[in-house]
């Protein structure tokens, strides 16, 4: 009988060792599922509010049992209780509220308590396996992995890592990519979630830092950290564009991505199943970045609009369907890789649109100087484009246009001088009729056009003026759907610069009398404290220019 003991304490043991093994954790987590899965079995045999403590010897395999009773005052329970005055008959020192703990004779298992212990063990490892599965991916997200395809559901794609099981959803499959059970797969970790079902490993294909990452196995100096990726963009299974910079003046970063006759990039090429690549080299200077990016479209010229980070670009005539590419493919990418906007025009277009801005600065020049085409025609070609500056230029500029002598000027400033005066006489009425009060007039900064734009807005008082946002007068930029789209301000057509309006905003507050001239101070020198300090930090490590 001792010999049939011993051999069930030692399968006991075996059979820890075997799950632990196979399920790859630790041997004492099986061990705790089956003391847990005894005691299970025991309370139904000593009834469910007996508290019983099971215990695995993890040398010898000895189950020990014992029952714990709490020692009380009025005993209430005596499956789970022992009154002060039993307890102390085996322990003198035992108090209210300690446990007596009792040793119980070994249990022999029913065939429905084995079953009930075999749930219970089960459910133990499941749930350690699925943490030891979570905590090994979730810092493997950004990683690519080798899997095997397990089987393919509806389109999706199951993958078996060896030691867990991940999903490539069908939106994250390359185009036209076809995968069967047994085939092997390559894949970039994007996400990694703890479910009720346990942890869900998300892998994709069609993800921009996948390439980055297969360029970074393919080229030494990427993982080296000599040649840096700054940015991808993809349109999975057609093209992708992919902007590199070198750390090392002495290396060409496209060169090395491109390898000796292109060994390196066609072994990414043929991992994304034959997607063209543009290797382009980084700037940080945004035009000739932007120019790069639209390779292999030649560009003209571009023109920058840094705040809403939009950029024009002008390309020859033959060249506008290779900058636009393939259903706008070029352009798109070009507008990810960058994160500016482009615009792509033809010279012709770009000819045809200065032409119509020559053509509506002459008109402005005839109506509000009363003066003939070739006059108007003259100014707008010096570089005038408005009456203002017509009128406050020094006179000598005017008479200097050719053909021009003082006379002329003169009579030239004094027409613009009056236009300006009607005009400034029209708005003011305008104003008044819209109800702006005078005081708003006198805030430094704002013009009578100003008034009428914001009395329009309904901004009438300098307490409206003063609750104003900057963003309010100056407009704001927001991504929407990808896409920088601009919200038009109060102030729109007026030129003015962000600074402007935040000093023409804070002129109200002052006057309004929201803040002193003291707050005012004290919000000035804040920056330029915190300028010397950085310059002070400069100097002391040496580093200043």
């Amino acid at each position: 009988m001792a010999t049939a003991v011993s051999a069930n304490r030692l399968e006991l043991l075996q059979i820890a060792d075997a799950v632990a093994r196979e399920k790859v954790i630790d041997r004492q987590i099986v061990i705790s599922a089956m003391e847990d899965a005894i005691q299970k079995a025991a309370r139904s045999r000593y009834g469910s509010e007996t508290n019983i403590k099971a215990e695995i010897n993890p040398k010898t395999g000895e189950i020990r049992l014992t029952r714990l009773r709490e020692v009380v005052e009025t005993l209430e329970n005596p499956s789970a209780e022992i009154s002060v005055e039993d307890a102390r008959e085996r322990n003198p020192a035992a108090q209210v509220g300690d446990f007596m703990s009792e040793p119980l004779p070994p249990l022999d298992f029913g065939r429905i308590a084995a079953q009930s212990a075999k749930q219970v063990i089960v459910q133990k490892v499941r749930e350690a396996e699925r943490e030891r599965q979570y905590d090994e991916y979730k810092d493997r997200i950004g990683d690519v992995v080798n899997g095997v395809v397990k089987r393919v559901e509806y389109g999706n794609v199951i993958v078996d890592l060896g030691r867990a099981e991940a999903i490539i959803r069908r939106d994250e499959l390359i185009p036209r990519e076809t995968y069967r059970p047994g085939d092997r797969v390559r894949a970039y970790v994007y996400d990694v979630r703890s479910e009720q079902r346990g942890p869900q490993i998300f892998l994709s294909r069609t993800h921009p830092q996948f390439m980055a990452k297969l360029f970074g196995q393919e080229v030494p100096e990427i993982y080296d950290g000599i040649i840096e990726i700054k940015s991808v963009a993809r349109d999975p299974g057609s093209r992708a564009k992919i902007a590199v910079i070198s750390n090392d003046s002495s290396i060409d970063p496209v060169g090395a991505c491109v390898g000796m006759r292109g060994s390196r990039v066609q072994a990414v090429v043929n991992e994304l199943q034959g997607e063209k690549i543009d290797i382009i080299p980084w700037s940080p200077d945004a035009a000739s970045f932007i120019v790069n990016a639209l390779q292999p479209a030649e560009v003209v010229k571009v023109v920058l609009d840094e705040d809403a980070e939009r950029i024009e670009v002008v390309v020859p005539d033959d060249q506008l369907s290779l900058a636009i590419g393939r259903r706008g493919q070029n352009v798109r990418l070009a507008s990810q890789l960058t994160g500016w906007d482009i615009d792509i025009l033809t010279e012709q277009e770009e000819s045809e649109r200065r032409q119509k801005e020559f053509a509506e600065r002459t008109e402005m020049f005839m109506d509000a100087l009363d003066v003939d085409e070739v006059v108007a025609q003259l100014l707008v070609s010096e570089g005038f484009s408005s009456v203002d500056e017509v009128a406050y230029v020094p006179i000598d500029e005017v008479a200097g246009i050719e053909g021009f002598d003082e006379e002329t000027a003169e009579e030239i400033q004094l027409r613009a001088k009056e236009y300006l005066q009607r005009l400034e006489e029209e708005l003011t009425a305008k104003r008044r009729e819209l109800g702006v009060e005078d005081a708003l007039a006198e805030v430094p900064g704002v013009s009578t056009a100003m008034l009428v734009s914001l009395g329009e807005n309904d901004v009438k008082t300098v307490d409206d003026l003063a609750g104003c946002a900057t963003d309010d007068l100056t407009g704001w930029f927001e991504r929407v759907d990808g896409e920088s789209k601009r919200f038009a301000g109060f102030l729109d057509g007026f030129d003015l610069s962000r600074e402007e309006a935040e000093a023409m905003i804070m002129a109200a507050r002052l006057k309004a009398g929201w803040v002193s001239e003291a707050d005012l101070a004290a919000m000035q020198e804040e920056p330029a404290e915190e300028g010397a300090e950085v310059a002070a930090e400069e100097d002391n490590t040496g580093e200043s220019a």
